[in-house]
């Protein structure tokens, strides 16, 4: 990097106070969670109240001495906050207590730089790490004040600071055209996707509410699932088969986050914009937590910052496994619309009825057609099974395959339009609707002769 601080380590103390001013406020639980999560071997807690944070050290003297205190018995070598400080406070701690000091934005900042494992991914944390340290350069160092001149250069040439300060903004603008392309991409793509008729499911849900979980046992993959928070950072797209609708797009999102910071917001807009492009979102809760209400309310919170709140939602309660007495179920509104299922992605409890109420969500666009199908034509008749979209069939006397379908209208017309298919005629009826006729025709002569 660009400057020293001091090193950091596992030993750590976590500091949470009350202050009065602030209306809402973090969760010491998790942020302890966030800090286990870091790789960091919490050795005390200090606790504590103020009205109004101090300008120099965020804390009072009194408990600036306390943390001091604590810092030299436990040989701690990190003090975290979960709060927000600011530059000159971070470095004022750092040199009262001879220790690294990290707020909660930097917490999660590091977390995400362990995690992330794709090209994109990568982009995106060191974009929200430069951002977040071109806010740390001044204030403290004192080398960053020296003159770095050169020959044939007017002045006294760049300070260190400046030097610094320059080398972020390029390399700031250089990601931005990365990622710029990424996203060019991903809209490319869906496009693609829109116009071939196919569905794209969005998994969200507060971080470690089990998606990376319940995306695995929908569609197979093997992506990194893990009972930590932020376990996934990467957008992950594969395809899933439904019955009676064909191929659908399931995506596993980064995970949100009470008071995630603005700027880690924009730094994943290119993944996020997979959520609110989606055709249908699967709102994932922790079935165990106690606070799964609060919890559910700070995603609809961030799915309205992205724009994501108009798209049709499903909420699916995880880990009924760990919750004595609770059964998998579907749960309807007034209309009949399914709202809310009840599942274990880990034991695969309810995910029949995951995938019937995915299904019905996403069969608005869904027709019946019955079309024939002669010999020559075997391969149209394979992909048409392959996609699950065949319902029933039967054979003319001919050896025709006369199929019974209901699929997507896009892909029905795609199919018409580059196909030779005949469509089916009344004559050929399902075996059902057959029984129905000759019942109802029974009905009507035994009326008749009544009469």
């Amino acid at each position: 990097m660009f400057f020293d601080r001091p090193d950091s380590g596992e030993k750590t103390i976590l500091v949470h106070l009350v202050i009065g001013s602030e209306e809402e406020r973090d969760d010491p639980m998790e942020f302890e969670e966030l800090a286990l999560s870091a790789g960091a071997s919490p050795v005390a807690k200090i606790s504590g109240t103020r009205r109004q944070p101090t300008a120099s050290y965020f804390v009072g003297s009194g408990k600036l001495e306390e943390l001091a205190a604590c810092v030299r018995a436990t040989g701690a070598e990190l003090v975290l906050f979960n709060h927000s400080l600011s530059p000159s406070q971070e470095r004022n701690l750092e040199k009262h207590l001879k220790c690294r000091v990290l707020d909660r934005t930097g917490l999660i900042l590091d977390i995400f730089a362990q995690r992330a494992r794709s090209h994109e991914g990568k982009l995106q944390v060191e974009l929200a790490q430069l951002k977040h340290l071109s806010t740390r350069l001044k204030r403290g160092w004192t080398h960053l004040d020296r003159q770095k001149g050169g020959i044939g250069l007017k002045g006294a040439g760049e300070t260190q600071l400046e030097l610094d300060q320059r080398m972020i903004r390029q390399r700031i603008k250089a990601i931005h055209k990365g990622l710029n392309k990424v996203r060019s991409q991903r809209q490319q793509g869906r496009r693609s996707r829109q116009r071939a008729g196919v569905p794209t499911v969005s998994l969200v849900g507060y971080t470690n509410a089990g998606k990376s979980t319940l995306f695995n046992a929908l569609t197979d993959a093997q992506t990194y699932a893990a009972d930590q928070l932020f376990a996934t950072l990467d957008s992950t797209l594969r395809r899933l088969e439904l019955p009676n609708l064909g191929t659908a797009i399931v995506a596993d999102t980064v995970g949100f986050i009470s008071h995630l910071p603005h700027g880690l917001v924009d730094a994943f807009c290119a993944t996020l914009e997979e959520t609110a492009s989606a055709t249908l979102l699967l709102h994932v809760i922790d079935g165990a937590s106690e606070a799964q209400d609060e919890l559910r309310m700070e995603v609809e919170s961030v799915l309205t910052e992205i724009d994501a709140d108009q798209v049709p939602r499903l909420e699916v309660v995880n880990k009924i496994d760990s919750v004595s007495g609770n059964e998998p179920r579907l749960l309807r509104n007034d209309a009949g619309v399914p709202v809310r299922v009840w599942v274990s992605a880990k034991t695969g409890a309810g995910l029949d009825l995951l995938l019937a109420a995915m299904t019905e969500l996403l069969s608005g666009g869904l027709v019946s057609q019955t079309v024939i199908l002669r010999a020559t034509q075997a391969k149209l008749r394979s992909h048409l099974y392959k996609s699950n979209f065949v319902t029933e069939e039967q054979t003319d006397e001919t050896g025709a395959s006369i199929l019974f379908l209901r699929l997507p209208k896009a892909e029905l017309d795609r199919i018409l339009a580059q196909e030779e298919v005949k469509l089916g005629e009344p004559k050929y009826l399902r075996s059902d609707q057959s029984d129905s006729l000759a019942m109802a025709q029974a009905v009507s002569a035994g009326s008749a002769s009544g009469s």
